[in-house]
């Protein structure tokens, strides 16, 4: 399925060795919390959830290279439109690990992009 011109959340957090399990017990508790409270259907539905985790690399571009020793943590959400982003933002405050979120992402590298709508897209 396409996602052209839908938006797209995506958070790339990068954990120190000893913030992984950390890691793992809020997204463990995430993915509940987005499928018992986020639309499924109109201008705030969440068409796709995803969290990823791989070891980063010393050179990105090789696969072979030597891990860093950090863990990195990949966060996309696509939404029907940003008013789903928006909701999700304002809901967010419901979901009871919202603040242990923010202390964990405090002791790792974040970057986030909230609402970036997808120019290219197959399938």
């Amino acid at each position: 399925m396409s996602h052209l011109n839908k938006i797209q959340l995506t958070a790339i957090i990068i954990a120190p060795p000893d913030q992984v399990s950390e890691g793992d017990r809020i997204f463990r508790n995430h993915a509940p919390w987005m499928e018992a409270t986020h639309h499924r259907e109109g201008a705030n539905a969440l068409l796709s959830y995803n969290v990823s985790k791989a070891p980063e690399l010393s050179n990105p571009m090789d696969l072979k290279s030597a891990p860093t020793g950090n863990t990195c943590f990949i966060l996309s959400e696509i939404y029907e439109s940003t008013a789903g982003v928006a909701d999700h933002l304002q809901s967010s405050s419901t979901w009871k690990e919202f603040p242990a979120l923010g202390q964990w992402m405090a002791k790792c590298k974040v970057t986030i992009v909230a609402a970036a709508p997808i120019f290219n897209s197959l399938w």
